[in-house]
């Protein structure tokens, strides 16, 4: 039966939290490259440059939607209206927030009310990143605790390995255009995400487990969480090769927001994993 299999593989592990399979993660990652390349063409078409500036203007609704993911995980809401904070419709939900945001700047910029439309839409992502940040900080400081301890580990190793990765790339690889803060962003985001789950799962004060079906036979196989490093490595380094010559060839604009969907999937869970494991929820 159709419903079986769509409850199976879809509903269920969104409604009982369960983990990803190897169904709808394929899934998810064909519509991930679909809406890439529908959101490239709709700005296109919108006459919005997907320029450096641009991307970096986007970045707080990624941070957004990993603050959200936290609000679900306290059960702060309890309504059905909580699984729009679960992957996948929270991308859905975040990509709406986002896209009424670019609207309304790019309006009131044309209607001269503002001088020009990214610093507004970025500032949008920031507040909306600021009050979730600040709800859970009240739900920390109320309901449960805030690990400092947790928080100070999780971005020590990030930084050490992001700043590891950088320099092997600057002055071993010597790629100079790896100096580009979008590629930056990229190996912090990636790396944030590995540091929270090698952390959580390794040395966390609560037990937390990766839900994703590579990460998870990874660590299975290893036999520690610290190993989804080499494998966020052997993806990341030669994405960056590669998107460098894609811009080389004129293709400049859909290589950033490739590079912002490569991003978004390594910052938005890391952000999420990072904060969840500072409440200890």
């Amino acid at each position: 039966m159709i419903s079986d299999f769509l409850y199976k593989y879809y509903i269920d592990p969104i409604r009982l939290g369960e983990p990803y399979n190897v169904v709808d993660t394929l899934t998810y990652a064909l519509i991930l490259v679909l809406s890439v390349y529908l959101v490239y063409r709709w700005l296109k078409h919108s006459g919005i440059s997907l320029d450096g500036p641009f991307i970096l203007a986007t970045i707080p609704y990624v941070v957004l939607g990993g603050l959200l993911r936290v609000v679900e995980d306290t059960g702060m809401i309890s309504s059905d209206l909580r699984f729009l904070l679960i992957t996948p419709l929270i991308f859905f939900l975040v990509f709406f927030i986002a896209a009424a945001a670019l609207v309304l700047s790019r309006f009131l910029e044309k209607k001269g009310l503002i001088p020009r439309f990214r610093p507004f839409y970025g500032g949008i992502g920031a507040g909306l990143s600021a009050a979730a940040a600040l709800l859970l900080t009240w739900y920390g400081l109320t309901y449960t605790t805030i690990d400092l301890v947790v928080l100070g580990s999780i971005l020590l190793i990030a930084a050490a390995t992001s700043l590891g990765v950088m320099g092997l790339l600057q002055y071993v690889f010597r790629w100079e255009f790896a100096a580009d803060p979008l590629y930056r962003l990229l190996i912090i985001g990636q790396m944030l995400d590995a540091s929270a789950t090698g952390y959580g799962i390794d040395l966390g004060p609560i037990p937390y487990q990766e839900v994703h079906v590579v990460g998870s036979a990874l660590i299975r196989w290893t036999g520690t969480a610290f190993s989804l490093f080499p494998l966020k490595l052997a993806v990341v380094i030669p994405a960056i090769y590669i998107l460098e010559m894609y811009k080389k060839e004129g293709n400049r604009e859909f290589a950033n927001l490739v590079l912002l969907a490569m991003i978004t999937v390594g910052l938005a869970p890391g952000v999420r994993d990072m904060v969840r494991m500072v409440l200890h929820v």
